[in-house]
């Protein structure tokens, strides 16, 4: 039996906490431990047995750590972190600022090449698996139109981005699709959405004490490339309220790529996902990319790295020849 791959986890939220539960459900993965700006004596897992590190010691891993999984936010977290891990580790991450992922992509790439690693950036279901499904639909449907749409779901990046706001104690966000608008694009009408057409965002926040709502309101509703596009909505709520409706985490949505092939014959391909919990989703999609990132840079594979660049059965634990014979 080979080796298992031996991963770590930086950053332990939700996020990090459903990396360890999938990390559970792939025995040919390992947890090598989780690493934590808290202090290690106050972080609880979910298996008692793997042991917490402070961040700071992390650069002491190098050779004991063959994955490390990215768990923290991407408007702040995962900037700065990203590319100072790619110059110690093969990473994984969930980057989901779609208008700044080259920006991204680039700041991974030079250190990930100098030190010699792979770094995978923007894994989980969108960006990650709806991206696939957006290149699919219009690789074979040149003719078409695309369209995305997300929810109804509580978003981790947007809640994250919420939650940053000065005066927010607890916040979360909730996007909405647009029910009209998905039977338009379903019927094959191909029709111009404009993006506060497709969606709303509600936020529910809790209020330091003494923070001016007026002025919580107005960043989050003009926050660029998080809300300032669409009609956004902020409840303010106290904190009974968040503990007893917000809690849950669920997600999904829909990619609809609706085309014409040949004599005007009407083509629609869509995927969706419906979705329970949202971290512990986008988490066992970073695990299944972590084996790819592995053994891609087992075979000598450098930079920085998206689900566009990396076959599918890579992720898949099976070698290819029960891959051809159970699922081809």
């Amino acid at each position: 039996m080979t080796n298992p791959i031996r991963v770590g986890i930086a950053g332990y939220g939700n996020l990090g906490r459903g990396v360890e539960a999938a990390l559970s459900q792939n025995p040919d993965m390992q947890l090598v431990g989780v690493f934590s700006r808290r202090d290690p004596a106050t972080v609880e897992l979910l298996d008692s047995s793997v042991p917490v590190y402070a961040m700071a010691e992390v650069e002491g891993f190098q050779d004991k750590v063959d994955v490390m999984i990215l768990c923290g936010g991407s408007k702040s977290d995962l900037p700065e972190q990203g590319p100072y891990m790619a110059r110690f580790f093969n990473t994984v991450d969930s980057f989901d600022t779609h208008a700044k992922v080259n920006e991204y992509h680039a700041a991974l790439d030079a250190p990930a090449r100098e030190s010699g690693h792979l770094a995978m950036l923007s894994g989980g279901w969108d960006p990650g698996l709806f991206s696939l499904n957006r290149v699919y639909g219009e690789t074979i449907l040149p003719e078409g139109e695309t369209y995305t749409f997300w929810g109804k779901g509580l978003s981790q990046g947007h809640s994250d981005a919420v939650r940053r706001v000065p005066g927010v104690q607890r916040g979360v966000q909730y996007t909405l699709p647009s029910e009209t608008a998905i039977a338009r694009v379903r019927s094959g009408e191909q029709p111009e959405l404009s993006t506060r057409e497709k969606h709303t965002r509600e936020c529910y926040v809790v209020l330091e004490a003494d923070a001016d709502a007026d002025t919580v309101r107005h960043s989050i509703v003009t926050m660029p490339d998080y809300f300032a596009d669409y009609d956004t909505q902020v409840h303010f709520i106290d904190e009974a309220t968040f503990e007893r409706d917000h809690q849950s985490m669920p997600h999904g949505g829909f990619v609809i790529r609706s085309g014409l092939t040949g004599n005007n014959n009407t083509q629609t391909i869509e995927y969706s996902l419906a979705l329970n919990s949202n971290p512990e989703f986008t988490a066992s999609v970073l695990v299944a990319y972590a084996r790819a990132v592995h053994r891609l840079a087992e075979a000598g594979e450098v930079g920085a790295r998206t689900v566009f660049d990396i076959a599918p059965g890579l992720l898949s634990p099976k070698d290819p020849a029960q891959l051809r014979k159970e699922l081809l």
